[in-house]
C-alpha cells in the first residue's frame, strides 16, 4: 500500500493577498480623499507622487487642499492603519498562545495598565501642573500591566501556563481599574478628558506619533509573523509541543512578549479601541484558513483597512461632528463577538 503523501503546510493564497492589498489600497484612498473637504483620488495620487524624491507633478490641489492631505488626513489614515495592524495581529498571536478564540489584545491588563498610566498624566497636569505625556504615560502603564501579570503567575502562583497567566491578568487588571476609578472620583473635573482617552480616538494625531509607534510596531509584528509557525505548533497542546521539540515557555513568553509590545504601542497614541484584535482574526479563519501562517499576515492587512475604514465612519457619519471611533468598532464588534460565541455553542453541542 502507497504512502500517503505528506500534507503541504498552510499558506496564504495568492489571491487572499491581493485581495488584501486591495482592500487596504481602497480604504486608504477612501480615508483620505473623503471628508468635510472632498478630494479627488487621482489628485492626492498626483499629489504623494510629488513628494518623492526625483519626480515632480502638479497635482492640482491648492495650498490649503494640500495641507489637509498631508498635515490632517494621511497622518490619521497612515496611524489607524498601523494602530489596526497592530492591535489584530496582537489579538491573533494572544487567541494563539492561550488557545482561546475570544482572546483580545487587552487580555493580560493592558488596557488597565493604559488606562491608569493616562489617567494618572491627566490627573497630574489638570491638578498639580506636572507637564506628563498621556501617550507615554499609556505605554508604561500598558507594559507594567502585563509584566505584573506575568511575575504574579510566575512567582506568586509557582506557574506559568496559560490558564494561570490568564487568571493573572484578570486579577491585575481589576485592580489597576480599581486604582483608576478612585483616581477618577477624587479628581472629578478630569473625568471628561479620561473618558475621552478611554473611548480611542485617532483626531488629534499627527506624523510625530506614528514616528513614535513604527519602531515597536516593526518590531513587535515582526516578531510574531516570525512565529506563525509556532502558533501552529502551540495549538495542539503545551504537552505535544514540547514532545515535538517546542520550547513551550520560552515561546509562549516571546510572543506575550512580543504582543504585550504591539498593545502598548497602539494604545498609547490612539486609546483603548477595543473588538479589533477579535473581529479581524476571526474574519480572516472564517474566509482564509485556520492556521496562523495565513491569520496573522492577513491580520496586519485586514486590520489596518479595517480601523482606517472605522475612523472614516467616525469622522463622517455625523459630520462635522466626530464619533468616537471606539463607538463605530464596537457597534461593529459586539454583534460579531455574540454571532462567535453562537457559532462555538453549536459545534460544542
Amino acid at each position: 500500500m502507497a504512502a500517503a503523501a505528506p500534507v503541504a503546510p498552510a499558506r496564504v493564497q495568492a489571491r487572499w493577498l491581493a485581495t488584501s492589498v486591495l482592500v487596504v489600497g481602497a480604504a486608504f484612498v477612501l480615508a483620505v480623499a473623503v471628508g468635510a473637504v472632498s478630494l479627488a483620488p487621482g489628485r492626492i495620487a498626483l499629489e504623494v507622487l510629488d513628494h518623492v524624491p526625483g519626480i515632480s507633478v502638479d497635482s492640482g490641489l491648492s495650498a490649503r487642499e494640500s495641507a489637509i492631505v498631508w498635515q490632517l488626513r494621511l497622518p490619521r489614515v497612515v496611524l489607524g492603519l498601523l494602530v489596526g495592524s497592530m492591535l489584530a495581529v496582537a489579538g491573533a498571536s494572544f487567541q494563539g498562545v492561550f488557545r482561546n478564540p475570544l482572546a483580545d489584545p487587552y487580555l493580560l491588563g493592558a488596557s488597565s495598565g493604559a488606562g491608569l498610566g493616562a489617567t494618572i498624566a491627566i490627573v497630574s497636569r489638570n491638578s498639580s501642573g506636572l507637564s506628563w505625556s498621556v501617550p507615554l504615560a499609556a505605554f508604561v502603564g500598558a507594559l507594567a500591566a502585563v509584566g505584573l501579570a506575568y511575575l504574579l503567575a510566575s512567582v506568586g502562583l509557582g506557574d506559568r501556563s496559560s490558564t494561570v497567566l490568564l487568571l493573572a491578568g484578570v486579577a491585575v487588571a481589576a485592580f489597576l481599574s480599581a486604582i483608576q476609578t478612585f483616581l477618577q472620583q477624587r479628581h472629578a473635573d478630569s473625568i471628561r478628558e479620561v473618558y475621552s482617552w478611554l473611548i480611542g480616538s485617532l483626531s488629534a494625531t499627527g506624523w510625530g506619533d506614528i514616528r513614535t509607534v513604527l519602531p515597536y510596531g516593526i518590531v513587535s509584528v515582526t516578531i510574531l509573523l516570525a512565529h506563525r509557525r509556532v502558533l501552529d505548533v502551540l495549538s495542539v497542546g503545551d504537552e505535544e509541543a514540547g514532545a515535538l521539540g517546542l520550547r513551550v515557555l520560552r515561546s509562549r513568553l516571546l510572543i506575550v512578549a512580543a504582543a504585550s509590545l504591539a498593545t502598548a504601542a497602539a494604545v498609547s497614541v490612539s486609546g483603548l479601541i477595543g473588538f479589533v484584535g477579535i473581529v479581524v482574526p476571526h474574519t480572516v479563519r472564517m474566509l482564509a484558513g485556520s492556521s496562523y501562517r495565513v491569520i496573522l499576515p492577513l491580520s496586519v492587512f485586514f486590520g489596518g483597512a479595517f480601523l482606517a475604514g472605522a475612523d472614516l465612519l467616525a469622522r463622517t457619519v455625523l459630520s462635522p461632528a466626530e464619533v468616537p471611533i471606539g463607538v463605530i468598532t464596537a457597534v461593529f464588534g459586539a454583534p460579531f463577538f455574540a454571532i462567535v460565541l453562537r457559532s462555538r455553542r453549536r459545534v460544542s453541542l
